[in-house]
């Protein structure tokens, strides 16, 4: 059997005329208040009251605001004013923070091998590659495996390890 697939079901039905059911209600809104300041105020007053409510009205009914409806940006709206807002700008953290990246590393932390974004950063990579292809296919030597890496004679973690085994059996 074929059966007819709806292909426009992201747009709301007409249901009066060509409005759709919210279009309908925010217009009818928009006159009952109008009505409401007409019979209730005098004319002077009223208005501008009545082509404030009946322009309220249309805007809710028609106007888009970058292609969403009005009533969403009014409620964006509300929710930024309404809601708390604190922006801070701290110069005196931001010094302390880049000082203490700055301050030359002690024996402890030299020990850890960290990779840095450098210009040898490739030569880094290449590097490890290397050395882990070679031990993972088993013709390495000792002497590979402890060897310092040449890029500032930091050393990887396994060379640490091993390191520790040398000296524990000592």
């Amino acid at each position: 059997m074929q059966f007819q697939v709806p292909q426009f079901i992201e747009v709301e039905d007409k249901i009066v005329g060509p409005l759709t059911f919210k279009q309908f209600v925010f217009i009818a809104g928009g006159f009952g208040m109008a009505y409401v300041f007409w019979r209730l105020l005098p004319l002077i007053a009223a208005a501008p009251l009545i082509v404030g409510s009946l322009g309220f009205a249309a805007a809710l009914a028609f106007l888009q605001i970058n292609g969403r409806p009005f009533l969403i940006a009014l409620e964006h709206g509300f929710y930024f004013f309404l809601h708390p807002k604190l922006y801070l700008w701290s110069n005196a953290r931001s010094k302390k923070a880049t000082t203490k990246r700055a301050e030359e590393p002690t024996e402890k932390t030299a020990a850890v091998y960290v990779p840095r974004l450098t210009d040898s950063r490739l030569h880094e990579l290449s590097w490890s590659l290397d050395i882990n292809e070679r031990i993972a296919a088993g013709t390495t030597e000792e002497r590979d495996r402890d060897e310092i890496d040449p890029v500032q004679g930091l050393r990887t973690p396994q060379q640490i390890i091993a390191q520790i085994k040398r000296d524990s059996t000592v």
